[in-house]
């Protein structure tokens, strides 16, 4: 006897975008593993279902909950998992059980729903067809800087999540790392009453966000251009040298050379200065 895995999709704001077959999932699930308790009781009580057995299964407490999880399948129950908001497993717990569950050679399936990134990416006008979904940035060192640069480079549309208080901080790194000119879009408090997508360069954008910003946000950044026809890496490495030869200091030759032609300033910089680094 094996029991199922199911993965099951809650909104992330308006509560009537819970399908009615995510209702049906949970009324059969045995267990539902969620992140908070309390918040997804209420989910459950909106939804008409009293008595269902709830198990908690945050980022702080997934990787314990493994074996346990695993045994009530191996027992035949069917567990499902929800997170707060969204699908779970992207950004949210979720992934560790999946990992387990499939291993062990159990079902795995899903009740697709409502998701922030892709909505965002949807309401933003920008290229959708290739995408690449950062989730949430480093806060801080080397792997930041690292993450932004392979963003700046990135010549898919990107989608990064982000918290209201470092949503300033964010795009300012992100208009120094891909230039401000870079186009992007911010979507925040998504299917909620004060739903608002802003638009614009991503300098626009860090202007806007300069005053109170409330709920999470997605920030949707405009893939990179390719470098102008015949500017190589060595060209434009020529192109620094030449101005820094005329009098120009490195840091203003690297930053006129990335406008004309059309490439991340932090980017340059490194080729030129330390190219092993990228």
């Amino acid at each position: 006897m094996s029991g199922a895995l199911v993965l099951v999709g809650t909104p992330i704001g308006n509560l009537g975008d819970l399908s009615p077959r995510a209702v049906e999932a949970l009324a059969a699930a045995d267990v539902v593993c969620c992140e908070d308790t309390r918040r997804t009781g209420r989910l459950l009580e909106h939804a008409g279902l009293n008595g269902v057995r709830l198990r908690r299964v945050d980022e702080h407490t997934e990787a314990a909950a493994v074996a346990g999880v695993v045994e009530l399948l191996v027992a035949g129950a069917t567990v499902a998992v929800v997170s707060d908001a969204g699908m779970p497993a992207l950004t949210d717990p979720g992934g560790r059980l999946v990992a387990a569950a499939a291993e062990a050679g159990h079902t795995v399936t899903v009740v697709p729903g409502p998701s922030a990134g892709v909505a965002a990416l949807a309401v933003s006008g920008l290229a959708a067809g290739r995408y690449c979904f950062e989730g949430f940035l480093p806060r801080k060192g080397r792997d930041r800087a690292k993450r932004l640069e392979q963003i700046a480079q990135q010549e898919r549309t990107t989608v990064v999540y982000e918290s209201p208080h470092r949503l300033r901080s964010s795009l300012a790194d992100l208009a120094e790392a891909c230039g401000p000119a870079r186009r992007g879009v911010v979507a925040r408090e998504l299917t909620k009453l004060h739903e608002e997508v802003a638009r614009g360069s991503l300098a626009e954008l860090c202007e806007w966000a300069s005053g109170p910003v409330r709920g999470e946000a997605v920030i949707v950044i405009e893939g990179a251009d390719n470098p102008a026809p015949g500017a190589t890496d060595d060209e434009l490495t020529a192109a620094v040298e030449s101005r820094v030869a005329a009098g120009a200091s490195r840091k203003d030759a690297v930053a006129a050379t990335a406008a004309a032609h059309g490439v991340s300033r932090r980017w340059l910089y490194n080729l030129v200065v330390n190219p092993e680094a990228r």
